[in-house]
């Protein structure tokens, strides 16, 4: 697996890897993040993942050996609109998301080592990202596992009731 910048030609790649990641959530009943509808059916989702593709994104793409797109990593200094601010300069995961076909390869590992070495490189000492904080909060857990430590929870108001959100970071 090699990891490379990604661009708006990668924006299918980037929707095919969240369809499956809401496939496969929904098929263990985990619906509260994402629903049970392929993101690249909601146009809402599609518009604000093609933002990812203009600036001032940067996509990171892990590939693996056959050049198929296995994760990606989209990051920026500017954090959500809807995420605490904090008094110091940021790189801010806005999306992360992995084949789930290939659970436990270290594509989200991987992908989160190169953001803290984009990080250092622009001379930044703290890596952000929010997640999914209901249910069995097993997403806060996995990133956790990467080496965050949780700060702030917040809520996100959204038709079908709140969405909870978790703040989590690495200092660098």
């Amino acid at each position: 697996m090699k990891i490379r910048n990604g661009g708006p030609d990668d924006i299918p790649d980037i929707l095919a890897l969240l369809d499956g990641a809401v496939a496969w959530l929904a098929g263990q009943g985990r619906t509260g993040q994402w629903g049970d509808q392929p993101f690249s059916t909601v146009p809402a989702r599609v518009e604000h993942i093609e933002k990812y593709g203009r600036d001032p994104f940067l996509i990171r793409l892990a590939v693996d050996d056959e050049g198929r797109t296995v994760g990606s990593c989209v990051l920026s200094e500017d954090r959500g609109p809807y995420i605490p601010a904090v008094d110091e300069r940021e790189l801010y995961v806005r999306n992360l998301v992995t084949d789930r076909t290939r659970t436990g390869a270290g594509i989200g590992a991987a992908l989160i080592a190169d953001a803290l070495d984009e990080a250092r490189r622009r001379g930044i000492g703290l890596l952000r990202v929010d997640c999914y904080a209901g249910a069995d909060r097993k997403l806060v857990g996995q990133y956790r596992a990467l080496g965050f430590t949780e700060s702030v929870s917040f809520e996100v108001e959204q038709p079908n009731g709140v969405w909870p959100g978790q703040v989590l970071e690495i200092r660098i």
